[in-house]
């Protein structure tokens, strides 16, 4: 599959830069995979489309202010972004990257991290005192590039469900929920199964290979919960809610193992063995999100139409924007 496969034309003022208000009033597409309709709804209305017996999962991450500007011993100031702890130290991802080197001091809301070593691609290992409680204190959240930093959005960046803390991005296919949706949904006898993946920049690096197969996933820490298993096991159908919850379960269904560190990457072509229907986002051009979707879809040309159809319909794209319902697709193609 060619990189140009991924691409496509949307005005820049399609792009939300704050939620709906309220969230479960945000639009809501919804694309059968097997037979190809594609209709327009509102969130709220999601539960129509679940029944007694399905499983909704969940991705209970929290997003931490991951964001942390420092300055190096010569004045020049370092955007960090705090990706996750490793051994003694935290994996970020750095910019300008070009001036650290592995002993290299920064300081931080007064305090000072130790540049361990490098990992490439401007990311490196840092060591300090109490990095949580620095982040905690000085961090900010961090947000996507394309939407403005502002306290809202900042405030706005975290889903109702969030418990776990421990990434880096948000599973932004949970923002439209509200307690009221959920309510709904439980009502209907669907279960809901709650699992966590951090999210890492893995996720959202943009695939800069000419060929969508040759670029590699970096990996991020999965846990599916035995209360959560024995919930989509039994379930009459499987609804994932994003593209984290799809990596998560495939991920289980691959290696046989409920918790780990997941580089799956899913492309069109890829054999879904774990989800029936999925709640996501529109996604960006040249993203292994978008890939993934196409693959759900079982349908490159289908995910091509929606989204046309979607700028055309004036719907809001990206982290903050509407939402999409695949029905029918993943392991019922």
């Amino acid at each position: 599959m060619r990189i140009s496969e991924l691409d496509y034309e949307l005005p820049q003022e399609l792009i939300a830069q704050r939620p709906a208000e309220p969230r479960d009033s945000s639009r809501l597409m919804v694309v059968d995979a097997e037979s190809g309709e594609i209709s327009h709804h509102v969130f709220r209305e999601l539960p129509e489309f679940l029944g007694e017996g399905d499983a909704l999962v969940l991705n209970e991450t929290k997003v931490i202010p991951a964001r942390l500007y420092a300055r190096r011993p010569g004045g020049g100031r370092v955007e960090l972004l705090f990706l996750r702890e490793e051994g003694e130290g935290w994996e970020v991802l750095a910019r300008p990257s070009k001036r650290l080197r592995p002993g290299l001091v920064l300081e931080a809301g007064g305090e000072k991290l130790e540049v361990v070593e490098s990992r490439g691609e401007g990311r490196w290992i840092l060591r300090g005192d109490d990095v949580s409680a620095l982040l905690e204190r000085e961090g900010h959240m961090p947000l996507p590039p394309y939407i403005e930093s502002t306290p809202e959005a900042e405030r706005s960046y975290q889903t109702v469900y969030a418990r776990n803390p421990g990434s880096a991005a948000a599973p932004t296919a949970g923002f439209h929920f509200t307690e009221r949706v959920l309510d709904d949904v439980e009502r209907r006898g669907v279960e809901i199964a709650r699992i966590t993946l951090h999210v890492g920049v893995g996720t959202f690096t943009p695939v800069r290979t000419e060929r969508v197969e040759e670029h590699r996933m970096h990996s991020e820490e999965y846990h599916v919960p035995e209360a959560a298993a024995r919930t989509i096991e039994r379930a009459r159908r499987v609804v994932g809610v994003g593209t984290t919850v799809a990596r998560t379960l495939e991920s289980w269904a691959q290696t046989g193992r409920r918790s780990g560190e997941s580089d799956l990457y899913i492309y069109p072509g890829y054999r879904w063995q774990a989800l029936d229907a999925l709640v996501t986002n529109f996604h960006l051009p040249r993203s292994t999100l978008l890939a993934m979707i196409m693959s759900f879809a079982g349908s490159k040309e289908l995910i091509r139409e929606a989204y046309t159809l979607a700028v055309k319909e004036r719907y809001r794209f990206y982290s903050f924007g509407d939402a999409m319902l695949i029905l029918n697709g993943g392991r019922n193609r």
